[in-house]
């Protein structure tokens, strides 16, 4: 069995990945999802407030959903998240910009109307090769528990 509640330790960081974002992928998803001319065209965005083509926030966000389910693997006990908390963009994600990926888990508990799974509060955090963090994410996930009603919640 993969990871499991039991297996997130409150106060532990995890590094989730890494991912380059690249100018041609950075301009194929936003072309489909964030039409905005700094995330779709370089001379546009060499003329935006940004100076140079930008990742798509929500570009960084998928990025960083896929390097965690890999990073969790096919057989955990993830149930999905009931939302997010917040997303902040602090910097923008510039193309060539490799970012690591970095899982945070800050709260757990059993839940008490179904004692079989638990709520486990983590934040994501990206940070760039300058050690800028560009990205943070406050969530909430759902995890089934190895041995429901055990001694270690």
């Amino acid at each position: 069995m993969g990871i499991s509640y039991e297996d997130l330790v409150v106060g532990s960081t995890t590094e989730v990945g890494r991912y380059t974002f690249e100018p041609d992928d950075i301009k194929a998803f936003a072309k489909r999802y964030d039409p905005q001319p700094f995330h779709v065209d370089e001379e546009a965005g060499k003329a935006s407030h940004f100076g140079g083509l930008v990742a798509s926030g929500w570009h960084t966000c998928s990025v960083f959903m896929s390097l965690l389910v890999r990073k969790l693997g096919s057989d955990s006990t993830s149930m999905g998240s009931p939302g997010i908390d917040s997303i902040r963009w602090l910097k923008p994600v510039r193309a060539g910009d490799t970012i690591t990926m970095y899982q945070k888990v800050h709260d757990k508990r059993v839940s008490e109307s179904k004692p079989d799974r638990g709520i486990v509060s983590t934040e994501w955090v990206g940070v760039n090769e300058a050690g800028e963090t560009v990205i943070t994410v406050q969530t909430k996930v759902i995890f089934g528990l190895r041995h429901p009603g055990g001694a270690n919640p």
